[in-house]
């Protein structure tokens, strides 16, 4: 079985021969941490790769991600960064008042000049699972341009230009995933941090008013091209499984281990593909091998049900241990 048939039967609950892996590195991995992450790769190799195409040069980006220092991102938002292979924060959001939202452009040369050549070839040769990760958030491309307090008092007291531009980030997100439609891709995600430790981060009432149309109609772009799609969230998202499900995403990543499993299981087992993931805030850093394959063991229990439906998907850390991450895959395995 390849790795795309493998992937494949998970999502559609076929009986693949094991459940697919995926490892997401986050930048330090990679940068202090790359023969490890070398030796990782060769001894779980990933049943998952990426598109093969680029987006278009930035006209605003400069300066050096997960370099201490600030940087400005492809859409002009500065970050800083206080120490090497993090993302960094941003101290000041670049759209503080509503001539500042009406002088912005989006940066539409990312797509009017992606270079997708070479799409094709790769698919045609990957025997891994084609997937490709896009700018899609939403929520959190306009807490990045206004602030999240900004942004939180925008959305409850329904400020008009920022729900302007809401909708115009939803016009270049469209005209992105009917970009990736057109391709021979298998799969495109797209993503949102949507939950604090315990709730959504606004009521799942305006969620469903103002957020869950917008990712209707990407699932519905991608269906129709018969694409996957994936979907991710950090935080406690409980409440929104049953939108998700409805709206046709096909495999969430979200954190697990801020809700309860099991219930997640009784509920949803079967009707989304579980797309990982195992405690990356204490049991990845700070457990022992052993915590780790338990916790596998009890995602396992919960919800695998022996015909697909879940991916042995995992973050590594800066500070996780190379053994807590081959204790995820052997246990998975």
């Amino acid at each position: 079985m390849t790795s795309r048939e493998r992937v494949t039967r998970a999502l559609k609950l076929q009986n693949p021969d094991r459940a697919p892996r995926e490892l997401w590195a986050l930048p330090g991995i990679g940068k202090f941490r790359w023969k490890e992450l070398e030796g990782m790769n060769v001894a779980y190799p990933s049943d998952f790769t990426g598109s093969g195409g680029t987006y278009g040069p930035s006209g605003r980006a400069c300066g050096t991600c997960h370099e201490v220092g600030d940087y400005v991102d492809e859409w002009g938002v500065r970050w800083t960064n206080a120490e090497p292979g993090v993302v960094g924060e941003i101290k000041v959001p670049i759209l503080n008042d509503d001539a500042a939202i009406a002088r912005y452009r989006l940066p539409w040369e990312l797509l009017d000049q992606a270079d997708l050549s070479g799409v094709d070839a790769h698919c045609a040769q990957a025997t891994q699972f084609v997937k490709v990760d896009t700018h899609v958030r939403p929520f959190e491309r306009l807490q990045f341009l206004r602030g999240t307090e900004n942004l939180l008092v925008d959305l409850a007291y329904g400020t008009p230009s920022v729900l302007k531009l809401l909708e115009q980030l939803h016009e270049f997100y469209i005209r992105e995933m009917e970009m990736w439609a057109q391709t021979p891709v298998d799969g495109v995600s797209f993503m949102d941090d949507w939950g604090s430790q315990t709730a959504l981060l606004i009521s799942p009432a305006m969620w469903r008013e103002i957020f869950k149309p917008l990712y209707a109609e990407y699932c519905r772009i991608l269906h129709k091209a018969g694409k996957f799609t994936f979907f991710h969230s950090d935080g406690c998202i409980e409440a929104i499984y049953p939108d998700l499900i409805e709206i046709g995403v096909d495999a969430v990543n979200s954190q697990l281990f801020c809700m309860n499993i099991e219930d997640l299981g009784e509920k949803y087992r079967g009707k989304i593909t579980f797309w990982g993931e195992i405690d990356r805030q204490h049991l990845l850093p700070f457990g022992t091998p052993a915590q780790v394959q338990d916790a596998v063991r009890r995602v396992r229990r919960a919800l695998d049900h022996g015909q697909g439906g879940v991916i042995a998907q995992c973050e590594w850390g800066i500070k996780d241990p190379a053994a807590n991450i081959a204790a995820v895959f052997d246990a998975w395995q």
